[in-house]
């Protein structure tokens, strides 16, 4: 029997999310972003199904974007990171391709390219602002010139002008404002379509929302937020995570389980050892205490996640048994909470998922 260490992903429920995104601004589009394999989730496939539906998608780099081009996916597809040498203009033309420009040596190739292929047209470029982060993006002041710069281009046949937010997430400071301030301070009498809000600034500031949305982790089910938010509250699971138990035994009072000897039994205790590990992108960072989901209830883990298998304590699990399902997260279990537990973020959990991890596609 081979090892059954399914991702479920509910395409519908993907659907669903990008549309909770697309109501919270009415006027605007949305670019859905299915960078790293779509956070996990297998970007062809959720591609295809969103197809017809979403106004573009955003994906890193130009190799993502020829894997959705090449699987017959048509609709815009906008690389965020825009290009990293002259070699791939050809590229963008010959496929479409939307892109970022963040810096003055892209701007100059772009130039140079336009200049030796004057048939070249269409091209739609979205100038990316550092206005905060500091990660990427031209400098504010540069903006007016590199705006003219583009207008010149006859091959190029849009502009956007794009940001992104370093604490949108956090709601309580005052580094957006800060941010949007100065985006609104360089932009004055700006007429090109703008695109800043990633999803926590969809779901927590609207006077970001603009032309364009790029929502990302929320159409995986997953929030931005560390506390509750009623928007975010609203979406719905896009992947469930579940293996099945592979053994059962019985540990005596003061006995130990797993690496390190770290989780010793308090009293005589039931435990399970589930398939699943590190390797497969389940964080060896989960405590003692994480909780799984077993036959319509809580259980949690007990002792180090190793690489291939974890162990769960079966106490009020009476029943339980050999071939049980477990969901890891999911329906049952929020993503973020089970990234609370690693002390991480459920991007990491969702886009961390190893090859070794069968995706199983549902629509409904």
């Amino acid at each position: 029997m081979a090892r059954n260490l399914i991702a479920q992903v509910d395409l519908q429920a993907i659907a669903s999310n990008y549309r909770l995104a697309k109501a919270q601004a009415k006027h605007a589009k949305a670019v859905a972003i299915i960078k790293a394999d779509a956070y996990g989730h297998g970007a062809v496939a959720v591609a295809k199904s969103l197809d017809t539906e979403v106004d573009a998608f955003g994906v890193a780099a130009i190799e993502e974007a020829i894997e959705l081009r090449e699987a017959g996916v048509r609709q815009p597809i906008l690389l965020l990171e825009g290009f990293f040498e002259s070699s791939e203009l050809p590229l963008i033309d010959h496929y479409g391709f939307w892109s970022s420009l963040h810096s003055l040596e892209q701007l100059d190739m772009l130039e140079d390219f336009l200049r030796e292929q004057p048939d070249v047209t269409g091209l739609h470029i979205w100038l990316k602002i550092d206005s905060g982060m500091h990660r990427l993006g031209v400098n504010p002041v540069d903006v007016d010139s590199m705006l003219s710069r583009l207008n010149a281009l006859a091959g190029v046949e849009k502009v956007v002008v794009m940001s992104h937010f370093a604490c949108a997430d956090e709601p309580h400071r005052y580094h957006t404002e800060r941010q949007l301030l100065l985006l609104q301070s360089t932009l004055q009498g700006v007429e090109y379509p703008k695109s800043f809000s990633n999803s926590a600034a969809v779901m927590q500031w609207p006077s970001a929302h603009h032309q364009w949305l790029r929502p990302g982790i929320m159409l995986y089910g997953g929030s931005p937020f560390a506390q509750a938010h009623p928007i975010a509250d609203q979406l719905k699971a896009g992947m469930t995570l579940t293996t099945p138990i592979i053994a059962i035994r019985e540990v005596p009072a003061g006995d130990a389980v797993g690496y390190g000897a770290s989780w010793i039994a308090d009293a005589p205790t039931r435990i399970a050892t589930l398939a699943v590990g590190y390797a497969d992108g389940y964080s060896r960072h989960a405590p003692s205490g994480t909780p799984v989901w077993l036959n319509g209830r809580r259980a949690s883990i007990a002792g180090r996640v190793s690489m291939d298998m974890i162990t769960i304590d079966l106490t009020g699990h009476p029943d339980a048994q050999v071939g049980d399902t477990v969901e890891l997260w999911g329906r049952n279990l929020s993503v973020n909470e089970i990234a609370a537990c690693c002390q991480t973020i459920p991007y990491t959990l969702l886009s961390g998922l190893t090859r070794r991890v069968k995706r199983q596609y549902i629509s409904g």
